[in-house]
């Protein structure tokens, strides 16, 4: 690479590994691609490691963007195709011959252990954003357990200098709950402890990269969204209509959604629930849960919508509903806060865009008390001045976490890593973890959320129903 003049930014190489990367919408997806097309247009390249997988790329064909796609089977029950090992020497070499200036891997998996193992082999600067709360995706797909161990057995030989004959002597055994439970989160602590860098989308989810790696070196930086485009609202009916947006699947909690919506219809027979999204490629159980619900009323399906076209369904809603807690962000709420909706939510951890009493109430995870929180918020929408506050307070929040605020702190940081300069780390994150002791070269800087008061919903409004 040519020398910059000194009045010129270097232009970096950030490569990018992700093991999810399509065929199935998800935030991991867009919050990639939210990066590339801000470090593109900062003048860098990207160089993009992800499985082969058909999926949205509106990025394909930039003149400083390549891609390297590795060979990929399905996994059965996920919508979601993994890398197992074919071609990883060819790239590994490819890689080490000419090595990007950042490496920057994306949650633990086959392709996310070959960016550990491309800054081992190069000594580039290793960054990790931990997009997925493990401990919770550990419990829906511990049978995927032996797959990442396996590949995380590869680096290990590959570590040692091992050959190919030797990984074929490893046989993946029959998965077993508990078992590949801790495995996997062996695996995750070993990778977030190895990182130069681990940032995350919230301060929720560093915490729990605290508790399965106490020593790692942690920096919150929220994903950015910006508002979709605003569309007249489909048609819906006279009562209130709540909504869910993103992808239909178990650890999405939609079955509590549906079981807590047929109790509120039971009070609010003119009620609808849209649940948005590709719900005919989910598990055959919710599935049929999903076309049950849809044939008894009140419940519509539209199936995946393109993202441009979402505005729509936003702006046809009244509140948002949320029962997942294994979402470490979830960019949904942040379009969803753009569009002005207020939230019925059951993780109480999730607080960038959720004010408790302004713009949200919280449940239990149960259906009867996710009910009685839906019940209490369309009786607080019906009073015009709660309902203005809570859409300005939902906008207010959304504001603070734009992409490209989001872009210039990890552009940012890439440019301090590849050159070598101090990157700070965020403290207050969890103070219960007692005093964390980091290389002197590391410097911090505080993570304040800045949660405000949380006002009262209106006294007209009707609590929830006892958890």
């Amino acid at each position: 690479m040519p020398e910059a003049s000194p009045s010129a930014p270097q232009r970096l190489t950030i490569a990018e590994f992700t093991d999810n990367y399509g065929p199935a919408h998800s935030g991991i997806l867009y919050a990639v691609q939210f990066l590339e097309e801000q470090v593109l247009a900062a003048g860098h390249k990207v160089l993009l490691v992800a499985p082969e997988a058909k999926g949205p790329n509106p990025h394909a064909g930039h003149p400083n963007r390549r891609e390297i796609r590795l060979p990929s089977v399905a996994i059965p029950g996920m919508n979601v195709r993994l890398s197992m090992g074919q071609d990883f020497d060819y790239r590994l070499a490819q890689m080490v011959a000419n090595p990007p200036d950042v490496i920057h891997v994306h949650g633990l998996g086959p392709i996310g252990l070959l960016g550990m193992w491309v800054a081992e082999r190069t000594g580039r600067p290793l960054l990790v954003t931990w997009h997925t709360d493990f401990e919770a995706y550990a419990d829906h797909y511990w049978h995927v357990a032996p797959f990442l161990n396996a590949a995380y057995k590869l680096q290990e030989l590959h570590r040692a200098e091992s050959t190919w004959a030797e990984l074929k002597k490893l046989k993946l055994k029959r998965p077993r709950r508990g078992g590949a439970q801790v495995a996997l989160l062996e695996v995750a602590s070993k990778m977030l402890t190895d990182a130069d860098l681990v940032t995350t989308p919230s301060g929720k989810t560093a915490k729990r990269v605290l508790e399965i790696a106490p020593s790692a070196r942690v920096r919150v930086v929220p994903n950015g969204t910006d508002a979709l485009p605003e569309l007249p609202p489909v048609r819906r009916g006279r009562g209130p209509r709540l909504i869910y947006v993103g992808r239909i699947s178990l650890e999405k909690s939609i079955d509590l959604v549906l079981a807590a919506f047929e109790l509120v219809r039971d009070e609010r027979p003119d009620a609808e629930l849209a649940i948005v999204g590709d719900w005919k490629n989910t598990s055959a159980g919710l599935r049929r849960q999903l076309q049950r619900a849809a044939r008894s009323g009140g419940v519509i399906l539209p199936g995946q919508i393109p993202r441009e076209k979402l505005g729509a369904w936003y702006a046809s809603g009244d509140a948002f509903v949320f029962a997942s807690i294994t979402d470490t962000q979830a960019l949904v709420l942040h379009e969803a806060a753009h569009a002005g909706l207020p939230f019925v939510m059951v993780d109480h951890e999730l607080r960038l865009v959720v004010d408790p009493g302004a713009n949200a109430v919280l449940a239990r995870p149960n259906a009867v008390s996710l009910a009685g929180a839906m019940l209490s918020m369309i009786d607080a929408l019906a009073d015009p001045a709660f309902r203005a506050s809570a859409s300005a307070r939902s906008r207010e929040l959304a504001a603070r976490w734009t992409i490209a605020n989001q872009s210039r702190e990890m552009i940012g940081i890439y440019e301090d890593m590849a050159a070598g300069r101090d990157v700070a780390i965020s403290e207050g994150i969890a103070p219960e973890f007692g005093r964390r002791v980091f290389p002197t070269r590391r410097v911090t800087a505080p993570f304040d959320p800045a949660e405000p008061a949380q006002p009262a919903l209106p006294s007209s409004a009707r609590p929830p129903l006892p958890a």
